[in-house]
């Protein structure tokens, strides 16, 4: 059975920072690639950044990591503004797609969600 835990969300100011983490049983983090998205309210599930075999991946301002000791994968979020409220989750990408995907629906096991909240 796959589970994903996320945790690690929260209220914090315009510029502040936050590091999400995602507990993953079933899998392992370094033989998959992994995923974090966010979900606003009223809009559709966005990719954020994503993780595998060869690199940490950086996006901007976020940047995803893994711990293989502990089966954990972090996003780690400087310079958060409003506009970066949501829900986020972390996911694993479905190994029968062939190379890195940003589609939702090429992810197929998902945790439940951590709140992350950035006041003005």
């Amino acid at each position: 059975q796959v589970q994903l835990v996320e945790s690690g969300g929260g209220l914090v100011q315009a510029g502040g920072s936050l590091r999400l983490s995602c507990a993953v049983s079933g899998r392992t983090v370094s033989s998959y690639t992994m995923g974090w998205f966010r979900q606003a309210p009223g809009k559709e599930r966005e990719f954020v950044a994503r993780i595998n075999n060869d690199a940490d991946s950086v996006k901007g301002r976020f940047t995803m990591s893994r711990d293989n000791s502990k089966n954990t994968v972090y996003l780690q979020m400087n310079s958060l503004q409003p506009e970066d409220t949501a829900v986020y989750y972390c996911a694993v990408q479905n190994p029968q797609i062939v190379g890195l995907t940003t589609l939702p629906k090429d992810y197929d096991y998902w945790g439940q969600g951590t709140q992350v909240t950035v006041s003005s």
